[in-house]
């Protein structure tokens, strides 16, 4: 199939949040399988900001609808970086101001971005002993909510809007390839992967999910430990992860995902950040593993922009030592996802969810 011969995405548009969506699929097939086994990446790069765009509008306007979110209310909301830029085009579109609360680990040229679109911005300091940064960012939020009667927080994390903002891209999917077999996510807050999968199935019953999160994330159990990789993994367990969606899980490590975003850039002229290297890597492998004729969609969650100083920046990967090692030919195997830690590419066929409710209760209402 010739991706450019589907094409429908707006030549012109009144406002910033008409040119969300409609974004193209690439085909990716060397170094990462054979010219005649590759996958299907949907380039959520080409967004204004990104894959988050999408919930960053569609939560805000349907919390509007709902009544939840009064006309000129400020937004209050944690962000690692691309949901921040999200719901800027969000402020921006229907007239809110946006405080994105986020961490030392945010790329000083999106912060720079996010004061440009219009959004303060607000830094912890300190990471929580046991959520990490993210349990961090969301007592902050909570602080500031309690100092602003009448704000609203979009809670990624848990908002059911998240996970539905993304039918649209399942649909575009749909135009674009006909028929998929096998769709690879990366997982953070859980919402691309459910709402695409869940929105997939209606059309394919018989959707294989494989999903990517990062080594030393806790989401499907493994322990938590300080991660160099943002925009996917976490440090709490998010309640939009559908973890009985998931066929398997791969974890990616730093050093394979630069590997593979590299390899991108190198060979397709797209690429992007962590979660882009880290979901080519394992979409790769699963096009050289299963049947010739598997129709695979990875989903590419951003470009490259945002990570020339750190992924495409020799120095800054040397010290990291990232460089020089390409990642294995396949992913090692446990049986269980608290086997045992792991810190390389690694898979596995059991998924739970492995947060007790009463934790995730308590997790839901620290915002």
């Amino acid at each position: 199939m010739n991706p450019l011969a589907y094409n429908p995405a707006p030549t012109s548009a009144h406002g910033p949040s008409g040119l969300v969506g409609h974004t193209p699929v690439l085909w990716i097939a060397e170094p990462f399988a054979s010219a005649d086994h590759g996958f299907w990446a949907k380039l959520e790069g080409a967004n204004p900001g990104g894959i988050k765009d999408r919930p960053g509008l569609h939560m805000v306007a349907r919390a509007r609808a709902r009544g939840d979110l009064a006309d000129t209310a400020p937004i209050i909301e944690s962000s690692s970086g691309t949901l921040g830029l999200g719901l800027a085009l969000a402020g921006i579109t229907f007239g809110h101001l946006v405080t994105v609360v986020t961490d030392p680990g945010l790329e000083p040229s999106i912060r720079r971005a996010l004061t440009a679109y219009g959004a303060r911005v607000e830094l912890v300091t300190a990471a929580h002993p046991v959520g990490g940064w993210q349990q961090a960012r969301r007592e902050k939020v909570a602080e500031l909510m309690a100092q602003q009667p009448g704000a609203w927080c979009p809670d990624q994390y848990n908002n059911p809007d998240n996970a539905a903002a993304y039918a649209p891209l399942a649909a575009e999917l749909i135009a674009q390839l006909g028929r998929i077999d096998v769709l690879v996510a990366s997982v953070g807050t859980g919402g691309h992967s459910a709402g695409i999968s869940a929105a997939l199935r209606r059309t394919f019953p018989d959707l294989a999910l494989i999903g990517v999160d990062a080594t030393g994330s806790t989401i499907f159990g493994q322990p938590a430990r300080q991660r160099l990789m943002r925009g996917l993994g976490s440090s709490i367990h998010p309640g939009n992860v559908a973890y009985d969606a998931f066929a398997e899980v791969h974890w990616v490590a730093p050093a394979e995902a630069v590997w593979a975003c590299r390899a991108l850039a190198r060979r397709h002229y797209a690429s992007g950040g962590w979660s882009v290297g880290a979901v080519a890597l394992v979409a790769g492998w699963a096009a050289r593993t299963w049947p010739p004729g598997t129709r695979i969609a990875a989903i590419f969650p951003d470009g490259p922009h945002r990570y020339l100083d750190t992924i495409y920046n020799d120095g800054w990967c040397r010290g990291h030592n990232l460089l020089g090692t390409p990642p294995p030919i396949e992913p090692e195997e446990i049986k269980e996802p608290g086997e045992r830690a792991v810190t390389s590419w690694t898979r596995c066929t059991t998924v739970t969810d492995p947060a007790p409710a009463a934790a995730r209760a308590v997790l839901a209402g620290a915002r």
